[in-house]
């Protein structure tokens, strides 16, 4: 039974979210990463060597994504990920409030009239 359960598993596709649970992601996953905001975000994230740029460009498609994305890796262009981020009030508020440099106003702005307005 376990000789059978090793063989199936051979033929599990390695997807990019699979490697990431396992912890078998590589430089050599960075294109298929970047198909995705949120694991753009976690490859940038989460693999040294990392091309910052082309991940944020993916990343920042997404709000939340770009969100976290310039909250936490080092060398994120915050303005960029400033104006995906400020599409959605929610990110608007929390971009304002946990990213160092961001454009308060810009946010502010963009939290106009929704609940999230300061």
């Amino acid at each position: 039974m376990l000789s059978r359960i090793k063989a199936d598993a051979v033929k599990v596709p390695k997807t990019i979210g699979y490697k990431f649970r396992k912890g078998l992601t590589t430089l050599a996953d960075e294109e298929e990463a970047c198909q995705s905001s949120c694991y753009a975000y976690y490859f940038a994230y989460d693999i040294p060597g990392a091309d910052i740029a082309r991940c944020q460009e993916s990343a920042c498609k997404n709000s939340e994504c770009a969100y976290n994305f310039a909250k936490s890796v080092p060398g994120a262009d915050i303005e960029k990920c400033q104006e995906a981020a400020c599409k959605d009030s929610r990110y608007a508020y929390w971009f304002a409030r946990d990213v160092p440099g961001a454009d308060k106003e810009k946010c502010r702005n963009a939290c106009k009239g929704s609940a999230y307005a300061f």
